[in-house]
């Protein structure tokens, strides 16, 4: 450092020394300064003390208006749980609003390999509000005290100031995922004005995933409810919605796709609002349901309120069964929580599919090999259906010479009427309709969507393993990638991918037995049918490995029988066949294919009416 700038710092130094000294306050300016800052202390000092008082003294009025409260002794319990249970579910009941806290089901495990929890804790909430005459009751607030507890029972019991109580008893039944819940007044008449007959509920829950795969269990969990003297409903299972019901209703439901937890009402649930709002993956839960609603209530105590829960599983007989628990003897429809499709084949899957599932599953064979011998014994049911249409695809292909013929006879797209007109003439000759192989797959189709519908809500299949899939309910993915890709998701289900090369094997057959030529539109008809089992991979890449696996089973299946019948079938003896029934039709023309004589009736009317609209636009322009 230069010497001249050493000395510029050691004066800007002294300089500012200088300033200090002879600017610091005198001994009497800091005692001024002192006892101002002792003011402002002992101000603040006073201010928290008169706050302090202000806060006591609302306390004492507090306490002393709460001693004469209806619910001074209701506020001042202890929160505490009791648990009712039998070999099928556990319940743990907290005394804090006296509602069930949880709910585990014994027999069924969730992902954690530990018995299935449907809710816990701050998972869920039930609130009862009764309006009285000088201060309302909320029950979510206030402690509930236990009596007459059981394994299987307790009353809940919350006291009223100066006398009176409303009890909460619950009763599980035995071998049974139905809980009874009555609700019953004592000595509160007073409480409440003569013109109260009913108690606001609010019940809300958010419902867990319990499954391993989101997108697919998401598709099967809503809201659902039953209207009274009507069927259920439900709620959008893929977007936010709220519906008013204005009609009684026997029941709602949190329904997940397995499990369900079913608030029932004896005496029917009124001017309720449902709301379902959808969670985000990765959240463990699928929805957030919420239902606010209204029941009977009698202030008096002479008739009790008659409500009951069901916390169990999506199971069709276990609910049918459970139907006869209501506790007004009607038909609760609790089945109704198993989607089955629409009515067509929900009659099918109610009446066939579930009493052959079932009666297979008795056997004692794993699921995999159930599936098998159902997809089996439905084939052989529907053989009929498909060697007829089968048929109608031979009778076509071997006639397809003459038809060939025909389209040589008329190349000129002007022609075209002509040629089908000769073509269907063709067909009415040999007695050959080409509606002939729809109809029959028309008839195998409702069986095929049945099973569509039941396979994904059977929960028969759930955590039941086979070959390489650990879970038939849901995806497998053998082949994980680890890194989400658009439409195809971090996985490739092996069944999936069998299922698809089944349905393009398929296809080809198919395609090969109805091949009629170079013809443009079949050309691209082709490439449709080739281009969906592609698809179907990204479709069903998701869904559950029991539903891939039954859908791969029957194209193999349906491989096996058109080879057969192919290997089978002596074209040349159905020609020969076809012509001697040729012959017999034209010596009788009654014998004639009837649909095809008025197809081609209807086409020669048709060209009549096309060659008298160009007469009438020629005789315009002359």
């Amino acid at each position: 450092m230069e010497k001249n700038t050493l000395i510029g710092f050691v004066l800007i130094g002294a300089v500012l020394i200088g300033f200090s000294f002879f600017n610091r306050p005198s001994s009497e300016e800091q005692a001024q300064m002192q006892h101002y800052q002792d003011s402002i202390q002992a101000l603040v000092e006073q201010h928290e003390a008169k706050q302090a008082a202000q806060q006591q003294l609302a306390m004492q009025q507090a306490a002393a208006e709460d001693s004469t409260s209806l619910l001074f002794y209701a506020r001042q319990g202890q929160e505490s749980v009791v648990t009712l249970q039998n070999n099928l579910v556990e319940l743990k009941l907290n005394t804090k609003g006296g509602r069930v806290q949880s709910a585990k089901l014994k027999e069924y495990n969730g992902q954690d390999h530990q018995p299935l929890v449907l809710f816990d804790g701050e998972d869920a909430g039930l609130s009862f509000a009764f309006n009285g005459k000088n201060e309302n009751i909320r029950t979510d607030e206030l402690y509930f005290v236990p009596e007459q507890v059981t394994d299987s029972s307790v009353v809940m019991r919350l006291p009223m100031n100066g006398g009176g109580h409303l009890d909460f008893r619950y009763v599980l039944h035995a071998d049974s995922y139905m809980l009874d819940f009555t609700m019953e007044a004592s000595g509160m008449e007073q409480a409440f004005a003569p013109s109260v007959k009913t108690v606001d509920i609010h019940w809300h829950q958010r419902a867990r995933q319990l499954e391993k795969g989101f997108s697919f269990e998401n598709r099967y969990t809503s809201l659902s409810y039953k209207v009274k003297g009507e069927g259920s409903d439900y709620l959008s299972e893929t977007k936010e919605e709220t519906t008013e019901v204005g009609e009684p209703m026997d029941w709602i439901a949190f329904k997940n796709q397995f499990f369900s937890c079913v608030f029932i009402a004896g005496q029917d649930f009124n001017n309720t609002t449902l709301k379902s709002v959808p969670q985000a993956e990765g959240s463990g839960y699928l929805k957030n349901y919420d239902a606010t609603t209204t029941t009977f209530f009698d202030p008096t105590g002479k008739q009790p309120t008659r409500m009951q829960f069901y916390f169990g599983p999506n199971h069709f007989k276990t609910l049918q069964a459970t139907n006869d628990l209501a506790v007004d003897g009607k038909d609760l429809e609790m089945e109704d929580l198993v989607y089955l499709g629409w009515p067509l084949f929900r009659w099918i899957n109610r009446w066939f599919t579930i009493n052959l599932f079932d009666w297979l599953s008795g056997w004692g064979l794993s699921m995999g090999m159930v599936l098998l011998l159902m997809t089996i014994i439905v084939k052989a049911i529907v053989y009929p259906a498909t060697y007829k249409s089968y048929m109608s695809s031979a009778k076509m292909r071997v006639l397809k010479p003459y038809v060939d013929e025909i389209n040589k006879k008329y190349p000129k797209p002007e022609d075209a009427m002509k040629k089908q007109q000769e073509t269907m003439a063709l067909y009415s000759r040999y007695g050959v309709s080409p509606m002939g192989g729809c109809l029959p797959a028309l008839i195998q189709m409702p069986v095929f969507i049945a099973l569509f519908n039941f396979v994904p809500n059977a929960i028969e299949l759930r955590q039941q393993s086979f070959l390489w899939a650990p879970d038939l309910s849901t995806y497998d993915d053998v082949i994980n990638w680890g890194v989400h890709i658009p439409l195809l998701g971090d996985h490739l289900s092996l069944f999936c991918l069998l299922f698809s090369v089944s349905n393009i094997i398929n296809t080809y057959i198919m395609m090969k037995q109805q091949d009629t030529g170079a013809n443009p539109q079949m050309a691209a008809m082709k490439w449709m049918m080739y281009l969906m089992p592609v698809m179907f991979i990204f479709i069903f890449n998701s869904y559950s490995s029991g539903l891939n696996y039954y859908y791969f089973i029957s194209g193999l299946i349906s491989i096996i029988i058109m080879m057969v019948l192919r290997k089978t079938t002596d074209e040349a003896a159905l020609l020969a066949k076809l012509e001697a029934r040729m012959l017999a039709n034209k010596n009788n023309p009654k014998k004639r294919s009837g649909m095809m004589e008025k197809l081609a009736a209807l086409q020669k009317e048709q060209e009549r009416m096309m060659r008298e609209r160009e007469e009438r636009e020629r005789g315009k322009r002359r």
